[in-house]
């Protein structure tokens, strides 16, 4: 199994496909350089928040990426790299994906190389034939959500561990998230702050997959070792009985889900 803590590998190691990150000739950058906290070594333990970047759906690239996802349920293809397909300039526009990659039953090979993205929407965990997923070198995605865990066939990841929370090596601080539950009264679930509850929507729950529309939201982190890596995941319940099921996290991580923030005790830092 392959695991990711190196740095970015030249283009002629490139295993997934050309997706460079910068024009020819030019020094000009298509993904956005990340400052939530330091992914090279261990630093002081400041707060950090969610990325607050609203996806613009009315630009070009969307609509190049939604075409390719359906091309790619269409034709059911196994392996799906749609960076590669785009131009550097598209993939900067491109900070999430859409929900429609639940279409995706029949792809094996996820590969997300290099890209902007800063979320993952909880669809993914519709992929049921997923074997292989690979944002490496997506240095501003730190974190997945729950339902990622849900893919039944996932056995291999390539992740950029560094830029992850509460990963091993740096113990990067975890965003903090509302104690207890939130009523869902006075939400619209279809357009939330991405900044304050990392997505722009919250459908259903996380572990029973019922709607969250009246339900009270209870969120909550939860460290689990999905194929290769151990990956931070967003989990989003309407019910304290549905945080209580969690599986256990592994040993070296927070024991229990917990709510994140800047006071949140985490192991020493393994750090090399």
């Amino acid at each position: 199994m392959y695991m990711a803590n190196e740095a970015e590998p030249a283009p002629h190691t490139n295993r997934w496909g050309n997706t460079e990150n910068a024009v020819p000739g030019s020094s000009e950058s298509y993904r956005d350089v990340c400052t939530c906290f330091d992914q090279g070594r261990v630093s002081n333990r400041r707060r950090v928040h969610f990325h607050s970047e609203r996806q613009d759906t009315s630009s070009a690239a969307w609509q190049h990426l939604l075409a390719l996802i359906e091309e790619a349920a269409a034709d059911g293809r196994e392996v799906f790299r749609p960076l590669v397909e785009m131009s550097p300039r598209e993939r900067r526009q491109i900070v999430t994906l859409p929900a429609s990659i639940a279409k995706l039953t029949a792809v094996k090979q996820f590969i997300l190389c290099g890209s902007n993205l800063v979320r993952i929407p909880p669809e993914i965990g519709a992929m049921r034939s997923l074997q292989e997923f690979t944002p490496y070198t997506s240095y501003r995605l730190h974190w997945f959500p729950y339902e990622l865990s849900r893919c039944p066939s996932l056995k291999r990841s390539t992740v950029s561990t560094r830029a992850l929370y509460g990963n091993e090596k740096l113990r990067s601080p975890f965003p903090p998230l509302r104690p207890g539950g939130v009523e869902t009264a006075d939400l619209d679930l279809d357009d939330v702050d991405p900044g304050e509850w990392g997505a722009t929507a919250l459908r259903r729950c996380s572990v029973c997959d019922r709607s969250l529309e009246g339900a009270e939201i209870h969120q909550a982190w939860i460290s689990l070792r999905v194929a290769t890596d151990v990956l931070p995941l967003l989990v989003n319940t309407c019910s304290a009985a549905c945080l209580q099921i969690l599986p256990e996290p592994p040993e070296d991580y927070v024991r229990t889900p917990h709510t994140g923030g800047p006071g949140l005790a985490q192991p020493l830092a393994d750090y090399a």
